[in-house]
C-alpha cells in the first residue's frame, strides 16, 4: 500500500476564528469547544455547523465555539489531546480511544450510512480488481467509513491501490473528477450528497454493511447538567420553528434530506464501529 498526501489548497481567507477562543471567554462565561469531523471542505462544514451551534448555545445557555482543522484528521487531534469538550465523530470506537471516556448522547435521524468504493458513472473500470495498482483517493486516515472500511474490503481482496488522501469527502471526490485518481473510497451520504450538490452521477463498485451516522458525542469531564441542557437543545430544534429553519437551510447547503434532525442515542447502537475493530486489518486499527 503506498501513500500519498494530497490535500486542495485553502483560500487565506478561511479562517475559524471561534476555533481560536479560549476555553475561557471571561471569568463568568465558560466556553465549550465542538469539534465536528470535517466531512465537507472546511468552507462547507463551518457553513453547516455554524448556525446549529450558535442555535445551541442561545438555546440551551451553555456557550459553544467551533474548532477545527483543516482536515478531519487535524479535527480528531483536537479530540484526542482532550482540547475540547463536545465532538461530532465516528472517530473514537477503536479498544484503545474508548478508554478516553467520551460518550454518545445524540445522532442524526438519517439513514444508516455504508463505506463504499465509487467510480464515475462513465468509467470503464466495473469491478474491485480494477483498481489493481491504479490511484484511489480516500477522505482521510481517520475517516472509519470513508477509509479504514473500504481499504479493509480492497486489502481483504488483495487489491493493492496506489492511496490518495484528499483532506476530506470533497477532496477525494474532487480529484475523481479532475483525473487525478480512478477511484475514491468514502461514505455513501457524503457521496450522495456530493452528486445532488455537484449533478455528478457514480457507479458503484461496492457497499459495506450499515454504520450509524456520526455521534454527538461529550467528554467525561463536561458534568451531566451540561451534556443534558446542550442535549435537549439539540434534539428540540425540530420542534421550535428557528431551529426547524435553521436545519433547513444548513441541509440545503450540504445536499442532505432537509427533514433530518437530532435525536437521542447511545454507545450500545455503534456496535457496528466495534465489530469493525475487532476483525480489521492491522494496519487500520
Amino acid at each position: 500500500m503506498r501513500l500519498v498526501l494530497s490535500i486542495p489548497k485553502l483560500a487565506a481567507a478561511v479562517l475559524i476564528s471561534s476555533a481560536l477562543l479560549p476555553s475561557v471567554a471571561s471569568a463568568e462565561e465558560t466556553v465549550y469547544r465542538f469539534s465536528p469531523v470535517n466531512q465537507y471542505d472546511i468552507n462547507l462544514t463551518a457553513a453547516y455547523w455554524n448556525p446549529i451551534i450558535n442555535y445551541i448555545s442561545e438555546k440551551s445557555g451553555v456557550k459553544l465555539s467551533l474548532k477545527i482543522g483543516r482536515t478531519s484528521a487535524d479535527t480528531t487531534s483536537f479530540v484526542l489531546a482532550q482540547e475540547v469538550e463536545f465532538a461530532f465523530t465516528n472517530h473514537l470506537f477503536s479498544p484503545e480511544r474508548e478508554k478516553l471516556g467520551w460518550k454518545v448522547f445524540g445522532r442524526r435521524n438519517i439513514p444508516s450510512v455504508t463505506g463504499q468504493i465509487v467510480v464515475p458513472a462513465d468509467s470503464g473500470i466495473t469491478e474491485l480488481q480494477q483498481l489493481k495498482d491504479k490511484s484511489v483517493a480516500f477522505p482521510g486516515p481517520e475517516a472509519l467509513v470513508g477509509y479504514k472500511v473500504p481499504m479493509a474490503q480492497l486489502i481483504s481482496k488483495g487489491v493493492d491501490v496506489n492511496v490518495v488522501f484528499g483532506g476530506n469527502q470533497n477532496g477525494a471526490l474532487a480529484q475523481l473528477f479532475a483525473g487525478k485518481v480512478q477511484a475514491v473510497g468514502g461514505n455513501s451520504q457524503l457521496i450522495d450528497s456530493y452528486s445532488t450538490r455537484e449533478k455528478k452521477k457514480f457507479r458503484i463498485l461496492w457497499s459495506s454493511e450499515p454504520y450509524h451516522d456520526l455521534a454527538l458525542m461529550a467528554s467525561g469531564k463536561v458534568n451531566d447538567a451540561t451534556v443534558k441542557a446542550v442535549a435537549n437543545a439539540f434534539f428540540n430544534m425540530k420542534n421550535d420553528p428557528q431551529g426547524k429553519e435553521i436545519l433547513h437551510q444548513v441541509s440545503q447547503k450540504v445536499g442532505l434530506s432537509t427533514d433530518n434532525y437530532f435525536i437521542p442515542a447511545d454507545n450500545s447502537e455503534y456496535a457496528s464501529y466495534r465489530r469493525f475493530y475487532q476483525n480489521a486489518p492491522a494496519s487500520l486499527r
